[in-house]
């Protein structure tokens, strides 16, 4: 999984006076910001053409897992989460069908990561 681009790795260099304070309290010149991620959600065309599996969300399931399971990275929980239109664990139900992209790059290529 290596290859995939780490959507999360841009960052921008902010050295603006609204920050002078905390700058100089560090001792350094600048702060490196995360930029925020702008995803789309999966297209219709996405959806039919990126092979999913289907799993019945049960008690104790948790998007981290299932992400080890699919694609041996905890790191695209979020995939599966935004993929469902779930945000958080804590919106899942019991029986609720999540479908899973099964190609991590194809579905990170969808969501504009």
């Amino acid at each position: 999984m290596s290859d995939i681009k780490n959507f999360t790795s841009k960052t921008i260099k902010n050295d603006l006076d609204f920050y002078r304070e905390l700058l100089e309290r560090r001792g350094v010149k600048q702060i490196d910001h995360f930029t925020t991620p702008r995803l789309k959600h999966p297209t219709l065309s996405d959806r039919t053409r990126i092979k999913t599996s289907t799993h019945i969300w049960k008690y104790g399931d948790r998007f981290y897992n299932l992400s080890y399971q699919y694609y041996g990275d905890v790191k695209y929980w979020w995939v599966i989460a935004w993929w469902n239109g779930i945000p958080t664990e804590a919106e899942a139900s019991t029986g609720d069908i999540l479908e899973i992209p099964i190609d991590i790059s194809a579905a990170l290529l969808a969501l504009g990561a």
